[in-house]
Formats: C-alpha cells, sequence, structure tokens
C-alpha cells in the first residue's frame, strides 16, 4: 500500500465507523454467531500472494463485525463499560502512525513526557494529593494495561520492599490479604507470584465491606501463626456489589502494621472521584491519607478507549527498586543522570504502547467538565432504573445501589414463602430469559450464595428511553418467569 492507496483507505474506514456508530442502536447488542463460526469462513492458510486491501476491508465488515457483541451499543448493561470515544480512536490512529516501542526517554521523548504530564492531569482530576504528582520526583503516575496489572505490580513492589526490610522471612510464608468481594485479580497476583492469598470474610450486614474488625482478626491470627501480611487489596466499587470497602477502619488497624502495603483498586468507581460531590462516598480523604497505591481504569467509565488503566504510587523508588533491570544497551545519558523517567522500570515489559496520546486528545477535547457531566449523567440513568425497582412489587436490591450500578433480583411480594435456594432457582430461570436476548446485555453475579443481576450503566449513547425500555423488557421477563413457576 502507498500513500495515496493509504490516504483512499484511510478514508473509507473513517466513513465505515462513522456508518456503524449512526447504525449502532438498530443492531443486536450481542453477536449472534456460534463458536468456531470464524475458523470455518477463513482460509486454512495465509495467503501466498498478497490480496487487494479493499477486498480485506470488506471482509472485516463481512466477517468481523457480526462477530463482536456491541460494547458502546446503548443497550450495553454487562460488565462494566468499556470506553470509546471518536477522539481517543483518533488518537490510536495518531500514535500508531509513528510506532515505537518507548522503553525509555530516549526512545521517543514526547511518548514518556506527555506520561508524565497526562498522569499528573488525571490525578488533579480526581483529586488526589500532591505526593502522587510525578512532578514531586517522589511519588508519580504510570499507564498500565488493566488493573489486573496494576495489582501485580503493586503486589511486586510491596513484596520487594517487604523482603528488603525483612531479609529472613521465607517467601512461602508471605500473604496477600484481598476480600471474597475482590477482583479475581488479587487471586492472580497470588497465582503468578505464588504467594498465599487469604481473602477475608465480607458480609450483607455490612454491604459486603471489609471492616477493620475483619482485618484486626485475620493479621492478628496470621502473626501469630508466624506467617507475613504485606499487603492488603481494598477496593472502592467491587464488581459484583459496588462495595466500597472502610478504608478509615482498615487504617486504623494497619498503623499496628507498618509493613503492610495498601493498594486501593478503584477500577470502575474511581473515575466518579471527578465530581466532588461523590468524594466522600468513595473516601478520597482516605486515599489520600493512607494509601501506598491506587488505580482506576480510564477505560472503563472514564471516556479514553482501553487500554488506559492508572496506576499511582506515593513512593516511586518502591517500583523501581523491585524491577529496574538495566543492561548496558538500555543506559543513557539522562537515564543515568536520573533527570529523566524510564517508565520501563515501572511496569512488567519492555515496551510500551504510546497511550498517553489518547489521554492528551479526550482530556483537552472534554475538559473537567465533560468528564463530570457523563458520570452525572450516568448515575442519573442508574438512580431513574433503581427508583423503579424501588417501587416494584416483583423485584428487590441484593445491595445498596451505587453510583451506576444496581444488583437486584427477582422477589416478587406475592411470593414470601420462598426460600433463598427456590429464589436463586427463580433468578437463574428469569436470568436465562434475560441473557437469551439479543437487544441487552446484561449480566449475573452471586452475592455471598444470592444468584442476582447487575445492572452497569456507562455506554456514552444510553439515553433516560434506553433504560425505560430496558425496565419494560426486565419485568415483562420477570413475569414470564413467574408465570412459568405457576404453571
Amino acid at each position: 500500500m502507498d500513500i495515496e492507496q493509504f490516504r483512499r483507505a484511510g478514508y473509507q474506514a473513517i466513513d465505515r465507523i462513522c456508518d456503524y456508530y449512526i447504525s449502532l442502536r438498530d443492531k443486536p447488542v450481542s453477536s449472534q454467531v456460534e463458536p468456531g463460526y470464524l475458523r470455518k469462513a477463513l482460509p486454512a492458510f495465509a495467503p501466498t500472494e498478497g490480496e487487494d486491501f479493499q477486498l480485506i476491508a470488506d471482509d472485516y465488515q463481512k466477517y468481523i463485525i457480526p462477530g463482536l457483541t456491541h460494547w458502546q451499543h446503548p443497550s450495553f448493561f454487562a460488565y462494566f463499560p468499556t470506553a470509546c470515544t471518536f477522539e481517543g480512536i483518533l488518537a490510536e490512529l495518531y500514535a500508531c502512525s509513528t510506532s515505537n516501542p518507548g522503553f525509555n526517554w530516549s526512545a521517543s521523548p514526547a511518548c514518556t513526557e506527555l506520561e508524565a504530564v497526562v498522569m499528573d492531569w488525571t490525578a488533579q482530576l480526581l483529586g488526589l494529593d500532591e505526593s502522587f504528582y510525578n512532578t514531586t520526583e517522589v511519588g508519580g503516575g504510570v499507564i498500565q494495561t488493566s488493573a489486573s496489572d496494576s495489582a501485580l505490580i503493586a503486589t511486586i513492589a510491596a513484596r520487594s520492599r517487604y523482603i528488603r526490610e525483612h531479609p529472613h522471612v521465607a517467601m512461602e510464608k508471605l500473604v496477600l490479604y484481598t476480600t471474597t468481594q475482590t477482583h479475581s485479580l488479587g487471586k492472580k497476583a497470588g497465582l503468578v507470584l505464588g504467594l498465599k492469598v487469604r481473602a477475608l470474610e465480607v458480609t450483607a450486614a455490612d454491604d459486603f465491606a471489609l471492616r477493620g474488625e475483619t482485618l484486626e482478626a485475620a493479621l492478628k491470627e496470621d502473626v501469630d501463626a508466624g506467617l507475613h501480611p504485606f499487603i492488603l487489596v481494598a477496593t472502592i466499587g467491587t464488581t459484583s456489589s459496588g462495595a466500597v470497602d472502610r478504608l478509615g477502619e482498615i487504617a486504623d488497624v494497619a498503623k499496628n502494621y507498618p509493613f503492610l502495603w495498601l493498594h486501593v483498586d478503584a477500577a470502575w468507581a474511581g473515575v466518579a472521584l471527578v465530581c466532588p460531590e461523590y468524594r466522600e462516598a468513595c473516601q478520597l480523604s482516605a486515599i489520600n491519607t493512607y494509601a501506598d497505591s491506587f488505580c482506576t481504569n480510564f477505560h472503563k467509565w472514564g471516556l479514553i478507549n482501553f487500554d488506559a488503566s492508572c496506576l499511582w504510587v506515593r513512593h516511586r523508588t518502591h517500583l523501581t527498586d523491585a524491577l529496574d533491570v538495566t543492561p548496558e544497551f538500555l543506559r543513557s545519558k539522562h537515564g543515568d543522570a536520573g533527570t529523566v523517567i524510564d517508565y520501563r522500570n515501572w511496569h512488567l515489559g519492555l515496551g510500551r504502547r504510546f497511550r498517553s496520546l489518547k489521554f492528551w486528545f479526550v482530556l483537552r477535547s472534554r475538559g473537567v467538565k465533560g468528564f463530570q457531566k457523563y458520570i452525572t449523567d450516568c448515575t442519573k440513568l442508574n438512580a431513574k432504573f433503581a427508583e423503579r425497582i424501588r417501587e416494584s412489587d416483583q423485584f428487590c436490591f441484593v445491595a445498596k445501589p451505587f453510583l451506576a450500578l444496581t444488583v437486584f433480583r427477582l422477589a416478587p411480594k406475592s411470593l414470601p414463602h420462598l426460600t433463598t435456594l427456590e429464589l436463586n432457582g427463580l433468578n437463574r430461570a428469569f436470568y436465562s430469559r434475560l441473557a437469551a436476548r439479543s437487544d441487552i446485555a446484561i449480566t449475573q453475579t452471586d452475592l455471598n450464595g444470592v444468584f442476582c443481576v447487575r445492572m452497569a450503566i456507562g455506554a456514552e449513547m444510553t439515553t433516560e428511553r434506553d433504560i425505560d425500555r430496558t425496565l419494560d423488557m426486565i419485568e415483562q421477563e420477570g413475569r414470564a418467569t413467574l408465570k412459568e413457576l405457576e404453571d
């Protein structure tokens, strides 16, 4: 492909992307293909001779689009939202047009310097303490691939610090703390690093939040048993319930265990900190006072295309002490002098994508007010949804609605005698009906043995009309499920 061919193909690609979004509301939310559809449709081998690019572009429309689940669809309420903005799309195009591995400042100074700037911008946007800013040259922020990567990096840094301070402790004695509602990232970090993982129990009575007394009991038990808890992954807005661990209580306990690293995972809910009115509920003051590291994903509820996970640490040397590997061929004058950040020592890989460009484009295009409006709009839509669930005789909450998440189940007031087991069976049947539909995407979960349904709002195209239609659909499927039970 030469430059003019690229120009024509690029124009067509932009036109087709625009057409995709114009027609998105009319598409099924979930892909309707069967497993293995694509292998059957494509040749068994790559072509020997190059093919005409128009054919390739047309095959994308023919074979790939039908196999996509449309996460930006206005009726996508599953998992958590995945951001995708036109500004972000253009930034990705620009970034990949000047491909470079970005492993140190010299590889492309703009890549490193822009990342340091936008990570400070986002820290300011969220109200994080200045100790997390790159300008301090003590703490700082870095873009990671996902919250799982961020938790893994934080765990590596915490382990390294602990072993330096306790050199005679055997690795098998180390313990990573999560809760029974922590995202799987905690368990996976333990799996990757060969660590014991202890999930501390949380209850519905505490809104599925970790309490200080639970942590204190676990620490005493483990320390008395000769174990060494060295990190706790606390959460602001858990996946299943939107729970917020009680950071103040945790800190009151942790002050007697100064070796315990506190990593706060706010992958979904953290972006809500852009709105001052949500900062108390999201415990910003406690984050700023007590957290050793903090993560939120702008690629979830933050308008920046995947991948865009932000990790801030209060002391960057804990990262670099654990991860700095600098062979001769990677050394540079500025790196040796310590006058620049070499971000390769802030994560596992060597090469890095130019992800800061999409932060820069979107932050400048939307501004603080644009981010605030998007978050408050989503939260208002969820309040509308939650109010109708609250007023319903068919449904009830399983967890308190939080920001743009509602967790509920079918629990008709006309059938108060149903046991938890029977209600779980009823809700599995109810969810099966919802999951079979192509005009909505919604997910199920289990909260301490209670099967329920999650409604997470976040697609930028979603309107009140979509919420009304979804509520009508949910009530319709609820009635159908109950009719089947009666029959």
